[in-house]
């Protein structure tokens, strides 16, 4: 017999830029008379910049659970390794809610010159099969 063929379900992309840490880029502004807290103007830029960078994979999101590697390169040594943003910028384009991943491998690095995000995400499925992948910066396509 024939044994099921399994479509590889990995994607990797780069987001130039750097992203703004999700747990330090809140303000606080008043909304109907009532303190809430939004999102910096740092973080909203980045992610208008995120959504006009990432693959849209529309009809044929992920589904299920999901993992992800992300290296994060940022421009000085100050900012907090933080992928909650990248995260959530995700939803609706890679998949449907963060809520899927359920295995996370982040990693920070610096690049002065050329801050950015690398990002491989894929399905359990594809992990279980045992495919690799690469970053895209390791100019090999994902596998």
């Amino acid at each position: 017999m024939y044994d099921k063929v399994q479509l590889m379900t990995s994607i990797c992309f780069t987001v130039i830029g750097e992203p703004a840490s999700k747990a330090n880029s809140r303000r606080l502004v008043q909304i109907k008379n009532r303190p809430a807290f939004v999102k910096s103007h740092k973080a909203l830029a980045y992610a208008k910049t995120f959504k006009h960078q990432c693959p849209c994979l529309a009809d044929a999101m992920l589904e299920g659970d999901v993992w992800v590697d992300i290296k994060i390169y940022y421009a000085s040594r100050r900012p907090d390794l933080d992928e909650s943003v990248i995260l959530d910028c995700m939803e609706g384009l890679i998949y449907e809610n963060d809520r899927q991943v359920k295995e996370k491998h982040i990693y920070w690095d610096l690049d002065r010159e050329n801050p950015r995000a690398e990002i491989v995400v894929g399905t359990a499925d594809d992990k279980i099969a045992g495919r690799e992948h690469r970053y895209p910066s390791d100019q090999r396509p994902c596998a």
